[in-house]
């Protein structure tokens, strides 16, 4: 499914009574224009297909640190940030989210008062039913760590009722941790498999949106194939199944709330 076939967002169906729900709410926290892609795209694209709203808050360009064929083609340092950003766009609109650029400077990405009041004012605009980032360890890429902390913290300024700022509180989202590109170095466990199965090809082409990491296309492709079987391998009844299965790896910080086992 592409964007152009996901329907677009609808209101969920009033409670006798009352009015309509608004549609649910993903925010996507990333340190790079590439990051949501690669790690979240499934997820994403999936959102999208239900008529949710995504949103993807997008740090820094990339383009210092994530931009290497660029640099090598004697590109300017603004002009980089505009293909970096015109590649996410492309990738965003592929998946049927929106994305907002911060431009913070990437290698390395500093947290500031202002980026923080940034990112807590985006908590309460959008009210986020589920939030995606990077997870907290990162040995080869600083600025993953540092979103990851000011991701969380927003989250948590952005349920104070005494932070300053326009907007509702929140509520407390589920937090769930994107893969990293190098998992076993960063202690990421895939404790959530997610089937990505019926959005796989629109996520591929979100991908192939992303020339300055065109290395990138075939890897993350092979890691779906990989935790996807994985994901058959602890589906009980489908283990088994003939049909490829392509899946996303995520981790949880916080415990999952429920009212039976599953």
């Amino acid at each position: 499914m592409t964007h152009a076939d996901a329907p677009s967002p609808t209101l969920e169906q009033p409670r006798a009574g009352g009015p309509p729900s608004p549609p649910r709410s993903t925010l996507v926290i990333t340190a790079h224009a590439g990051d949501f892609v690669w790690r979240a795209g499934g997820a994403i694209a999936l959102a999208a297909a239900r008529g949710e709203k995504v949103t993807i808050a997008c740090l820094t360009f990339g383009e210092r640190g994530e931009s290497a064929k660029a640099w090598r083609e004697g590109r300017k340092l603004e002009e980089i940030k505009a293909i970096r950003q015109g590649e996410a766009e492309r990738a965003a609109a592929t998946l049927g989210a929106e994305v907002r650029f911060f431009d913070a400077g990437d290698y390395p990405l500093l947290a500031t008062a202002e980026l923080t009041d940034r990112l807590v004012a985006v908590h309460r605009e959008t009210q986020p039913d589920v939030v995606l980032t990077h997870p907290a360890e990162d040995p080869y890429n600083g600025d993953h760590p540092a979103a990851n902390r000011m991701a969380l913290e927003a989250r948590i300024l952005a349920q104070a009722i005494g932070y300053p700022g326009d907007g509702d509180i929140i509520g407390a989202p589920p937090v769930f941790y994107f893969e990293p590109h190098q998992p076993e170095m960063s202690g990421f466990r895939p404790e959530v498999l997610l089937d990505i199965t019926e959005v796989w090809e629109t996520k591929r082409a979100a991908m192939e949106c992303l020339g300055a990491q065109q290395h990138l296309w075939d890897y993350y492709t092979d890691l779906a194939v990989r935790r996807g079987v994985q994901l058959k391998r602890n589906a009980g009844p489908n283990l088994g199944l003939a049909h490829r299965t392509m899946a996303e790896a995520y981790m949880r910080p916080f415990p999952q709330i429920a009212k039976e086992l599953a």
